[in-house]
């Protein structure tokens, strides 16, 4: 079927099958450069360049510069289905990826995908994509680049000749026809550059956060376990339930952290946000000093305050059950025992302790001076072999000493001794 083409009307898009080789100067590394064709249905004005990949983004970014090539925007563009540009390919209703019709809208255009494996349906494009391997790529498979920019001039060069050379029908100009038929036809540029943003699907965690680029960003709580449509820049954030916005964030790139706005969270969460150690031991002060003294030593015990503060909640808490005054003599009698923690306040007013007495802790006595304490002088020898001995009463041990050295056995008496001695 030979197809009528008004001028203006559309754009055929698309990667050629060959490709040129980049080499990196600095490691040597061969990467192989795809080659985007982008032909105006009318007048045949072609355009052409290099990136790195089919990408989203240099997908994105080809058409950009195709249409500030043009200096205008066609009614409609035809692309093939490429998976960047078609997420789900349907003879009827394929579906467009996000980004590719965020930018199709921003440009007040359309965009009409070929049907599959019906390359007739853009033979614009094919007839651009050979022209464009024969004029443009033959005459560079010599050169070696070191650079995508170089192979980009390398291209405009002899892009310049391929438009402003005679057609062999027409006996016109690419240019000349363009000038005279497509421009005027097109639409005007927009006034802004298209605020590239991607998409994707994200669950919302039971902590009301969804996760993107390991980073999580906070949506209402009450959307929970939903999937959510999330947009994404570099700049900014937004996620989309069942077409309305219902969270923004500034983007993060820091992996691990949270970006959570106050309003999503539930209000126990937010109330539990505002108790701070300052907080916390201005509420125990009106308990009493005992129960402010307390709370700050359980606080100043761990290793972070906010370790504290569920002990210390637990403890003002039980003022509803004993009242304020059990609670301040329960805190009193902790703080003397050193029990600083929720379960022995709780045991010290279950068992009615704060009514008893504090038990008195026995100090260890100093040791003293003293004229009848031995020291160690005292078991000293004064002299080698002199022994110092405290009173005279031990002289007779000396002589049973002496009489043991002399032969006679201690502790025997002679029969005599023995009858003189009284009995008592």
């Amino acid at each position: 079927m030979r197809q009528d083409h008004r001028a203006g009307e559309k754009l055929f898009v698309d990667y050629a099958g060959q490709t040129v080789d980049v080499i990196n100067a600095n490691t040597g590394e061969v990467k192989e450069a795809q080659i985007f064709v982008a032909v105006l249905g009318d007048s045949n004005y072609t355009f052409s360049e290099a990136t790195w990949s089919q990408s989203l983004t240099n997908w994105i970014g080809s058409h950009e510069r195709a249409f500030a090539f043009f200096g205008g925007v066609p009614e409609l563009v035809i692309p093939d289905n490429l998976k960047s540009g078609v997420n789900k390919t349907c003879r009827y209703e394929p579906d467009l990826n996000p980004t590719y019709q965020d930018f199709a809208n921003h440009y007040a255009t359309a965009v009409i995908p070929a049907r599959v494996r019906k390359p007739k349906d853009k033979a614009k494009v094919e007839g651009g994509v050979l022209v464009v391997e024969r004029w443009i790529l033959a005459r560079l498979r010599k050169r070696t680049f070191f650079s995508l920019d170089e192979l980009n001039q390398a291209i405009k060069e002899l892009l310049e000749k391929l438009n402003n050379q005679p057609m062999q029908q027409l006996k016109r100009s690419r240019r000349e026809l363009f000038e005279k038929l497509d421009r005027p036809a097109m639409g005007p540029l927009p006034l802004f550059p298209f605020p590239y943003a991607e998409w994707k699907k994200a669950k919302v965690n039971i902590d009301y956060h969804i996760e993107l680029d390991r980073h999580y960003y906070s949506v209402p709580y009450q959307l929970a376990g939903k999937q959510l449509d999330v947009r994404f820049s570099s700049r900014i954030v937004e996620c989309f339930h069942k077409g309305k916005r219902v969270a923004s964030h500034r983007r993060s790139f820091k992996k691990g952290r949270h970006t959570t706005i106050a309003e999503h969270m539930p209000r126990s969460h937010r109330e539990y946000l505002k108790w701070t150690p300052e907080r916390l031991l201005n509420w125990a002060a009106k308990t009493g000093p005992g129960c402010e003294a307390l709370s700050k030593s359980i606080m100043e015990s761990r290793a972070h305050p906010q370790q504290g503060f569920r002990s210390v909640l637990g403890i003002m808490r039980l003022a509803k059950t004993y009242g304020d005054d059990r609670l301040e003599a329960a805190c009193q009698r902790a703080l003397d025992i050193n029990a600083k923690s929720f379960t022995s306040v709780k045991s010290i007013l279950k068992n009615n302790k704060d009514k008893e007495l504090t038990p008195q802790i026995i100090q260890p006595m100093l040791l003293i001076e003293h004229q009848n304490i031995r020291g160690k002088d005292y078991y000293s020898p004064k002299e080698k072999g002199e022994t110092i001995h405290a009173d005279q009463s031990n002289h007779g041990q000396a002589d049973r000493h002496e009489a043991h050295r002399n032969g006679q056995g201690l502790g025997r008496a002679s029969s005599d001794e023995r009858q003189r001695k009284p009995v008592l």
